[in-house]
């Protein structure tokens, strides 16, 4: 993976901190789509909730140089288009010149810390939407759980409501990630089943003054045709954790994206910590079923 000079960044943030905002404005940027129509995005906003395992590795993007170094080593493969991170991962890449010519997004809710009693209580406490413009990215992104049992989802569907206005306001791709979710044994459990994510599909895809620049951010289901069917708004599949036999899951992925209305993956620790640690492979194994004409291909 690649050697970064991870020291000069430390000593950045400590010695010049507006160089973060500096790079930003001098940054390349891209149009949101290609040519191509679809998009891969990286994801590395997991640690900003408290959710630092991967696979059996508990607290595997506790490392903040390895993360960093998995980062580079993805955002460099051929396919790859963009990042979702919180403001800290975003601003360290920043710095390392990582994000030149790419989509950005930052994750714009991390309150519902993993585990906690508040854990549905999903505020807003990570980029607001005047920020992600400033730093010139592309969009915002917004987990929005709902427990029909919890009061308390009415307030993360209002805050989901204002960010996609504010975000279409300034022509951003508003970004969201919805379930249903419940309690089991005192832990969030988010319903995986076709009929709770078709549910949860209809009530974000409404979200907001307008939905001209809502995307979806949908877990792999089964009759992901139905959950398709509910929705005309581009659709991002994500890619969950990792899992023991990845063929599997490529497989899903595939035929998902096949779907009308499926623009592609935002995935993380699966390709970020993969089976035998091959970064590059796993990328670019991602990479060719986003867009599997592609022949440039390192």
């Amino acid at each position: 993976m690649a050697e970064l000079d991870l020291e000069r960044v430390g000593e950045i943030r400590a010695r010049s901190p507006q160089a973060i905002l500096d790079a930003a404005s001098r940054r390349r940027r891209r149009p949101l789509l290609d040519e191509s129509g679809r998009l891969m995005l990286i994801a590395a906003d997991h640690p900003g909730r408290g959710a630092l395992g991967a696979g059996r590795r508990e607290l595997a993007m506790a490392d903040r140089r390895d993360l960093l170094r998995r980062l580079v080593t993805a955002l460099g493969r051929p396919g790859v288009d963009g990042l979702l991170a919180t403001a800290d991962v975003a601003e360290d890449l920043l710095l390392l010149g990582a994000l030149e010519g790419k989509v950005v997004v930052g994750s714009m809710n991390r309150g519902g810390l993993k585990g906690a009693s508040f854990e549905l209580d999903d505020r807003f406490t990570g980029f607001d939407v005047p920020t992600i413009d400033k730093m010139g990215f592309e969009g915002g992104k917004m987990l929005c759980r709902i427990d029909l049992a919890d009061a308390g989802s009415a307030a993360t569907l209002e805050a989901c409501g204002r960010a996609v206005g504010a975000l279409a306001e300034r022509r951003l791709m508003a970004m969201i990630e919805p379930f249903l979710a419940r309690r089991v044994d005192g832990r969030v459990a988010n319903d995986l089943s076709p009929d709770a994510v078709v549910t949860s599909v209809a009530i974000s895809s409404a979200l907001g003054p307008t939905s001209a620049y809502t995307w979806l951010k949908l877990p792999v289901v089964a009759d992901m045709e139905r959950v398709m069917a509910t929705t005309t708004l581009p659709v991002l599949l994500l890619g969950g954790d990792p899992v023991e036999a990845p063929e599997e899951t490529y497989g899903q992925w595939e035929r998902a994206l096949a779907l009308p209305g499926v623009r592609g993956l935002v995935v993380g620790r699966s390709l970020l910590y993969p089976p035998g640690d091959d970064v590059e492979a796993a990328v670019d194994a991602a990479a060719r079923l986003v867009r599997p004409g592609a022949t440039a291909w390192a």
